[in-house]
């Protein structure tokens, strides 16, 4: 081996830093961040019960409702890697692996905009903006998987779009698994939409002689559309898969009373914004218009993200290409000593930046973290100041029998560490739940008139809720409810009955810890 050949695969590329500054800073210190949301909990148990029965659940498998709610395990591909990683490796096998995925996610993002042999700084000032944009949504659950899967899909369909780089028929395949990880499968076909009708638009505007090539790319995409289209049947429920993104979106009250389906809050300090008011400098100041599938991306997914902060993180991803090539075509319209020493240092860290080859430190760094994660220097579990880890533990020890009230964050944590024996009332799977049972949820929370015969119902003989929530200090004024169990996560509560005499005797003189701080003391009863 030479020594420049040698060189070169030392050397690590701006991809691979990118790579590995994400995934070590994941990985080292911001893991625990990416179980802030207990929902993969339950997504780890569903895998378990794929894995141990070799069948998909049709019906809600968690809950002690009946009849049992019909259940669209539409992520459970994910969900079985998600037990198998976590049988082997535990919670911290988890958190790497999506640490994994979300730095992979943007090394290909940024090998992505550099196809485009643009400036080499902005490229990397567009990727750092596009992953601080979609820290808001870094957990590990599923919809990383969609994250990863778009990079994909998109750099396939531009470099068609803009190369004529003929990859589509790679389409299909991805599509066979994407369909199958997470519901964000959806968005591939937003995508190939946009591309469609963007083709349509450029043949409407252009002079006959000249729609020769929009005219291909149109016919190619609408066939790669109807393959991807008939694939996505391979899946458990079959055509109803197409239908489970509409029916999401189409909740009203889901969409207004879950936490990540709504709009971002311009009040709080997101990246997003800079990056949203960036876009419509850049778009603003280009003396080249946008082209038709430019806008029509531009436009869609600035919608889909003003509507919903689940989805900035899509619309990060999808505006880095356009963003790159309109701020390309300014600096190139600039004239200037600084503007000329920056086109000239940018192209000299180009030019050793293709110098440098090879995967040593991908795997050098994947492996360092490995090890670390197996001999135990890095490990995460559920915060226990968070989630209601020492109540479980108490629920396990006592075995208290009868039907719990509990609010979705806890009841995602149960699921995670008593399921069967603890079957919840409500968890993270509100779509799963429908309207009518989360009106019914929300009143209880809410204390909205007819909450007790919510209780009635369904026949509620204890509660495990927050610490902090107004529910908790209602109860404990008495109301024929006793306090049993009580730190600063988590109060249970039984009713003042005689099956529970034997506990109420024995914890009689529980009492709740005091408020430590004014943030502590804020209620978390919402979805």
């Amino acid at each position: 081996m030479t020594s420049r050949k040698l060189s070169s695969i030392v050397t690590p590329s701006i991809a691979e830093i990118i790579f590995l500054g994400l995934f070590l800073f994941l990985s080292f210190s911001r893991g625990a961040g990416l179980l802030n949301d207990a929902d993969t909990g339950y997504h780890i148990r569903a895998g378990d019960y794929i894995l141990q029965t070799l069948s998909i659940p049709r019906h809600d498998i968690f809950s002690y409702l009946t009849p049992p709610i019909p259940w669209t395990a539409h992520e459970w591909l994910s969900e079985v890697v998600m037990a198998i990683l976590h049988r082997q490796f535990g919670l911290t096998g988890v958190v790497v692996f999506f640490s994994l995925l979300i730095a992979l996610t943007y090394y290909l993002l940024f090998r992505e905009l550099r196809s485009y042999e643009g400036n080499i700084f902005i490229a990397v000032a567009i990727t750092i903006l596009a992953f601080a944009s979609s820290q808001i949504h870094w957990l590990a659950r599923p919809h990383i998987f969609s994250l990863l899967f778009m990079v994909a899909w998109y750099h396939v369909l531009d470099s068609y779009q803009c190369e004529d780089t003929n990859r589509l028929f790679l389409l299909p395949p991805l599509m066979l698994l994407w369909v199958n990880l997470h519901g964000g499968f959806i968005t591939g076909f937003i995508l190939l939409g946009c591309y469609v009708i963007g083709n349509f638009v450029q043949c409407l505007f252009k002079a006959p002689a000249e729609r020769g090539g929009d005219r291909r790319k149109l016919q190619s995409l609408l066939k790669i559309s109807i393959a991807c289209l008939l694939v996505t049947l391979v899946n458990p429920v079959g055509y109803k898969i197409l239908l489970f993104p509409f029916n999401l979106v189409n909740n009203k009250f889901l969409m207004d009373h879950v936490s990540e389906f709504l709009s971002p809050n311009f009040h709080e300090p997101l990246v997003f914004k800079y990056q949203l008011l960036l876009a419509i400098a850049l778009l603003a100041c280009s003396r080249k218009r946008p082209n038709p599938i430019e806008l029509i991306l531009i436009l869609f997914f600035t919608n889909m993200a003003l509507y919903s902060i689940r989805y900035v993180t899509l619309f990060a991803i999808i505006a880095a290409p356009i963003l790159l090539r309109r701020a390309d075509e300014l600096l190139e319209g600039a004239r200037g000593v600084f503007t000329e020493s920056f086109r000239v240092r940018s192209a000299r860290i180009a030019a050793m930046d293709g110098f440098a080859a090879g995967w040593l430190w991908l795997s050098i760094g994947v492996l360092v973290v490995v090890l670390c994660a197996a001999g135990g220097t890095i490990g995460y579990s559920f915060d226990p100041k968070l989630k209601p880890v020492a109540a479980v533990e108490f629920l396990k020890k006592e075995h208290i029998g009868g039907n719990m009230f509990d609010n979705d964050e806890f009841g995602d944590y149960i699921i995670y560490a008593a399921w069967p024996e603890y079957r919840v009332f409500f968890d993270g799977r509100s779509d799963m739940y429908g309207t009518e049972r989360m009106k019914e949820y929300f009143s209880v929370t809410n204390f909205e008139p007819g909450w007790e015969r919510v209780i009635e119902t369904y026949r509620i003989d204890w509660f495990i809720i927050s610490a902090k929530s107004a529910l908790s200090r209602y109860l404990r004024a008495g109301n024929g409810w006793k306090l049993i169990y009580a730190d600063r996560v988590a109060h249970i509560f039984v009713k003042e009955v005689p099956k529970y005499r034997y506990l109420i005797d024995r914890y009689r003189d529980v009492r709740p810890l005091p408020e430590t701080t004014e943030k502590d003391a804020k209620s978390d009863d919402g979805a």
